[in-house]
């Protein structure tokens, strides 16, 4: 869906996208790019969008978690973080599930170590990630199964 907004210059994409928008799914945790709550995917990368002023999203493709649902069904990463019990709170899970969303696209083989160190990127106060790792790397062989890494 293509939005055409005009932007004030102190704007973020992230403010953008949440109070202007309404794609609530980013979050805005600590503002300085720390957290990785308000991980997006811009042009197939994920980014802070916190950080990433609201003009410079001019023509790129934005990538939210409202987006990932495909003929009513979540994306396997978001899937499979329910079924393994790994989303907890939920604050953080929505800039987790983009962060490696984009990962995987690009490494669709990662290792469990791979992927524990993209996890280092979002701050979860709630667990330990070993249950985010467990499906992390049940969605990864899912993906690659399918194909499905879009």
């Amino acid at each position: 869906m293509r939005h055409q907004v005009l932007v004030k210059p102190h704007w973020t994409l992230a403010s953008l996208l949440r109070d202007i928008l309404n794609l609530t799914s980013v979050k805005v945790a600590c503002g300085t790019g720390d957290c990785g709550c308000c991980t997006v995917i811009a042009n197939g990368k994920a980014i802070l969008s916190c950080l990433t002023p609201a003009a410079r999203a001019d023509g790129m493709e934005i990538e939210t978690n409202e987006g990932l649902r495909k003929e009513g069904h979540l994306h396997p990463i978001q899937t499979s973080l329910v079924q393994h019990g790994a989303v907890q709170c939920g604050f953080c899970i929505p800039g987790m599930v983009m962060n490696l969303k984009a990962y995987l696209a690009e490494n669709p083989n990662s290792s469990e170590e791979e992927l524990r160190k993209v996890l280092g990127g979002n701050i979860c106060r709630c667990t330990g990630y070993v249950k985010q790792v467990e499906a992390l790397l049940k969605a990864r062989d899912e993906l690659m199964s399918e194909k499905r890494l879009s």
